[in-house]
This record gives structure tokens, C-alpha cells and sequence, in this order.
């Protein structure tokens, strides 16, 4: 299953490899990754692939949300699926 995660907050160093750091912990592929600074507001959003060996979405979630809660950053994961069905014009 593809995934999106979007990760939003103040810029500092070591943000990409915080978030990388969990999801090769939880055997997610990152397949995209695109990633700016607005002034000083870091923005990045990625497309994964979460193996059928690995975590469970829901608590895939939960550990980004917590994580993001503790770095101070906003980390959000969302279904492919309904991602796209959200976006589509």
C-alpha cells in the first residue's frame, strides 16, 4: 500500500532524517520526496510504500503523530487512495 506524509514546522537541521529514521524503522520505502523552506517553516511531503512486513497503518500513524507532537513538527500520514480521491477536480 502507498501512502502520503506530509511533515510541517519550524526549519531546523535533522528533520528529513528524524522522519526517515521512523520509517525505515517501520520497514516504509520512501519512493518521492519533495521538500522546501517558506521563510523559516519547513514543508515536505513523500510518497511511501508500506511492505506487507511492516507496521500496521493505523499504528504507522499514531507513531508519526507522536513523534511529530515530540520534534515539534506537524507529521500527518494519509492512504493513497483517498488521498487522490480527496484531491481529484
Amino acid at each position: 500500500m502507498r501512502a502520503i506524509v506530509t511533515v510541517i514546522g519550524k526549519d531546523r537541521v535533522g528533520i528529513i532524517a528524524d522522519v526517515c529514521a521512523i520509517l525505515a524503522k517501520n520497514r516504509v520505502n520512501v519512493l518521492d520526496i519533495s521538500q522546501t523552506v517558506m521563510q523559516e517553516y519547513f514543508t515536505m511531503i513523500m510518497l511511501v510504500d508500506m511492505l506487507k512486513e511492516g507496521v500496521a497503518f493505523d499504528q504507522l500513524s499514531t507513531l508519526l503523530n507522536d513523534a511529530g507532537r515530540e520534534l515539534g513538527l506537524s507529521i500527518r500520514i494519509q492512504r493513497e487512495d483517498i488521498f487522490n480521491a480527496m484531491h481529484r477536480i
